[in-house]
């Protein structure tokens, strides 16, 4: 079946850096909205009252549960609904969503539609979540509750065409509650307490170290218009993303590791699901992006800026 191709309208090329004034935020909306996240870092301590006990399987479900949601980050709400770097069926672009939304970070549009406005504008004034521009404490978190809760859906037209994303997106929270609701089944409160509430938490920040210390600490090896960076720690706990320089200089690939040494566990796993059939035609970084030769331009756009496609319906 054949795939259709859209033009790269969501993914451009960094804009120039313009010197504009950054907008001020509300303190006391960004700490009122932030108070349902703040009160869920303190659910985990409940697991320290009388009659509550925690077992070893709690803790091993706290960190296959991070493990596997943050695979549904890197993996899906990142190289595949922002970048398209593989492709993949209708039946299971759905199952990869329901994974990437278990994180409860939102819909997928919502997700990808930040994500995309941030490649475009990264560390500029237009930038959602610049710690160069607003400092870490805002790139980290703050950002999420300064009036970004809206998905704009013009970054994000080759997705909209789904009902069924369009639904999630809209119900972001069913995804969470569902597998909350799952661990108390399965292991009680110590369950839904560790298992799921410290691994989501966990999650949480550990992706957003992503936003927040990669434009801030770390290597540059290749030239881009941000601060971008690689850490081999960031990339430890995040499955491969901490390779951030990589990516902002070639948003097209999937691997972000662009050298063998360059641990990626979410392109081992992406690699190993193509194996079998369930996606394919990952994407590679050309040699000359490796070897820091490329530059883009209008010919590379395109290639350079992860031109989004269809997912091939079954």
């Amino acid at each position: 079946m054949a795939t259709a191709h859209l033009n790269p309208t969501t993914l451009l090329e960094p804009v120039p850096r313009a010197a504009e004034p950054i907008r001020r935020t509300n303190a006391t909306r960004l700490w009122a909205g932030a108070i349902p996240f703040i009160v869920l870092h303190f659910v985990p301590l409940l697991a320290l009252l009388p009659g509550v006990v925690v077992r070893p399987i709690d803790w091993v479900v706290c960190g296959a549960l991070y493990v596997i949601r943050m695979f549904g980050v890197t993996g899906v709400y990142h190289r595949y609904f922002s970048h398209r770097t593989y492709k993949t069926t209708r039946g299971f672009q759905f199952v990869l969503a329901l994974l990437a939304m278990s994180s409860s970070q939102k819909g997928v549009l919502w997700w990808s539609a930040h994500h995309r406005h941030h490649h475009k504008y990264s560390d500029q004034p237009e930038d959602t979540h610049s710690p160069v521009q607003r400092g870490f404490f805002y790139a980290h978190v703050g950002w999420l509750f300064d009036s970004t809760e809206g998905t704009d859906y013009s970054k994000v037209k080759d997705l909209t065409k789904y009902p069924e994303l369009m639904f999630l997106n809209k119900y972001w929270w069913i995804p969470p509650t569902v597998l909350g609701f799952a661990c108390f089944l399965a292991l009680g409160w110590s369950g839904l307490l560790i298992g799921f509430a410290l691994s989501t938490v966990l999650l949480w920040h550990g992706t957003y170290t992503i936003n927040s210390l990669t434009h801030l600490f770390g290597k540059r090896v290749y030239e881009t218009t941000d601060d971008s960076r690689n850490s081999f720690i960031l990339a430890l706990i995040t499955l491969g993303e901490g390779w951030h320089n990589n990516h902002h200089y070639y948003q097209a690939s999937t691997r972000q590791g662009f050298h063998w040494w360059q641990l990626d566990v979410t392109y081992y796993v992406l690699k190993m699901l193509s194996w079998v059939g369930l996606i394919w035609d990952l994407r590679e970084p050309p040699a000359e992006v490796v070897a820091g030769t490329w530059r883009p331009n209008k010919q590379h756009r395109a290639e350079g800026a992860a031109e989004p496609h269809e997912a091939e319906a079954a």
